[in-house]
């Protein structure tokens, strides 16, 4: 089995997802004790969100750069960056690394493509919703029209993401203002991304009645097919359930 590489802390409440979701399909593909060969280096968020506001985009591909190598030199065979935002800087890491580096949104681009969808309703941070780094890779690698929600809705978003799921709180309000985002966008949406690692502790498909892709979900998976070199028979993409122990509110 390959050792998959995870750059996560950004946020530690879905990098901790990941490692469970990696570790339970690797389970449940082979059975009994086995699990996921994983290598981690998990930062401090707040310093990542420090060079997010302060536009520092470039201080922060050093960093994680530096963090993908060390995971290579440690034996990691490929990278994931557990957190959608940071694909901004997706470009800088991989010309860092001779392994690969697994984007999230062509593992989502291709789960979107293989269940014909076409103009899904992407929710995430205002870094990944309003600059074109992801929509465009959609578009251009997949052709799909990814939209987002109006300038206040994108704000009510990016707030709940960053204010309450980075820091292990979730409401049942902000569940009710995402729903009600989604119904806003429009008949002519035909499915929702979770385009935010965190989105899916709030929002999942018992709930949503669009199709729901879970980015965390998908690019997990993605990474056991390649760490195990198997061939999925469906999409990734499966349901998260709510075991929501932190809930408040």
């Amino acid at each position: 089995m390959r050792c998959i590489g995870l750059l996560g802390g950004m946020s530690w409440e879905s990098t901790a997802v990941y490692y469970r979701r990696l570790n339970e399909v690797v389970r449940d593909r082979f059975g009994g004790l086995q699990s996921a060969s994983i290598l981690m280096r998990s930062v401090n968020f707040a310093d990542i969100v420090a060079l997010q506001k302060a536009g520092q985009w470039d201080k922060a591909a050093e960093i994680l750069a530096a963090d993908a190598r060390a995971l290579e030199d440690a034996g990691a065979d490929c990278i994931l960056i557990c957190t959608n935002t940071m694909h901004i800087l997706a470009d800088a890491i991989q010309a860092a690394i001779s392994i690969p580096l697994l984007h999230i949104a062509d593992t989502t681009g291709e789960a979107l493509r293989a269940a014909g969808a076409k103009k899904p309703l992407l929710l995430a941070t205002r870094y990944t919703m309003e600059q074109a780094f992801y929509r465009d890779r959609l578009a251009q690698k997949y052709g799909i029209e990814a939209v987002v929600p109006a300038e206040a809705d994108r704000g009510l978003v990016h707030d709940v993401i960053f204010e309450e799921l980075c820091c292990g709180v979730v409401k049942e309000t902000s569940r009710a203002a995402y729903l009600d985002i989604i119904a806003r966008a429009g008949g002519d949406i035909d499915c929702v991304i979770l385009g935010c690692t965190e989105i899916g502790l709030l929002l999942d498909q018992a709930c949503v009645p669009l199709k729901v892709f879970d980015t965390t979900l998908i690019h997990a998976d993605a990474a056991v097919d390649f760490a195990t070199g198997a061939a999925r028979a469906e999409p990734a993409g499966a349901e998260r359930s709510f075991a929501l122990e932190s809930a408040v509110g």
